[in-house]
């Protein structure tokens, strides 16, 4: 676990005291420079999210849940506060596969960048390939794959990277709605199988509900926490059941 805290005189990453694991954001200010002046896009943000627990982020465009995220995985630091955090892995809202490499090698690519043979790459990344759903596409160009499969590539590759925590930043935002509907049930059971700690950052009030234990909901900018819903039911969780339709309800009117 690391820790990065708001510099004092320069910047530091450091080990964090042992015992909390998971990630851990406490009063974070995150401000840009800008050519019109500075813009704040967090302001006192806490959250947290213990092991293997999945939280999720809701707010409204340009409220800083990406920045957050990139907090979280060390990408950059806070103006104020500190993060603390079990090493993170980012699947950003692009799947971002490369055109010329088969789906498998797609996937592969968290190993190969770790210094993996392609060889064992592909051999190591086969099973989670499999329980992706993708057996018969290992050849598979980007391109002759649909959505929702592409981003079972990517999340595949999210996985491969060996990391306790994902974040993941609107990872299904560009899929039509049954096909996100689709993706959200894959996950949950994705996450079954193999659990983790996740931040995730969603447009989708519904999505959400049906796959965080915890709702953290966002005002817009400059970005603050207005209200956490904890969501007792277990998954799966049927999008039509009374408890989750009151936290959508909820998660809404704290939107505004």
């Amino acid at each position: 676990m690391v820790r990065i805290e708001a510099p004092v005189e320069e910047p530091r990453v450091r080990e964090a005291p042992g015992g909390q694991g998971g990630v851990v954001v406490e009063a974070v200010t995150r401000v840009y420079g800008g050519r019109d002046g500075p813009v704040t896009a967090l302001e006192g943000v806490s959250l947290r999210a213990a092991p293997r627990e999945v939280v999720a982020v809701v707010g409204p465009s340009g409220c800083g849940k990406s920045t957050l995220l990139e907090l979280v995985c060390g990408l950059q630091r806070p103006d104020a506060g500190r993060v603390c955090a079990d090493p993170a892995v980012l699947m950003p809202q692009r799947d971002l596969l490369l055109p010329w490499c088969g789906a498998l090698d797609n996937a592969a690519l968290a190993l190969r960048a770790r210094g993996v043979g392609r060889r064992e790459a592909r051999a190591h990344a086969r099973e989670t390939f499999v329980a992706a759903g993708l057996e018969g596409f290992e050849r598979a160009l980007p391109h002759e794959l649909s959505g929702g499969m592409r981003q079972r590539v990517a999340f595949a590759r999210t996985l491969l990277a060996g990391k306790p925590v994902l974040a993941l930043d609107e990872p299904f935002g560009a899929l039509d709605a049954l096909t996100r509907e689709r993706m959200q049930d894959w996950l949950a059971a994705a996450l079954a199988r193999e659990p983790h700690t996740v931040v995730l950052v969603t447009h989708d009030v519904e999505e959400a509900v049906v796959l965080a234990d915890r709702v953290v909901v966002m005002s817009p900018r400059p970005g603050r926490v207005v209200k956490t819903l904890e969501v007792p039911f277990p998954r799966p969780r049927a999008r039509t059941d009374p408890g989750v339709v009151e936290l959508r309800a909820a998660a809404r009117e704290a939107l505004g």
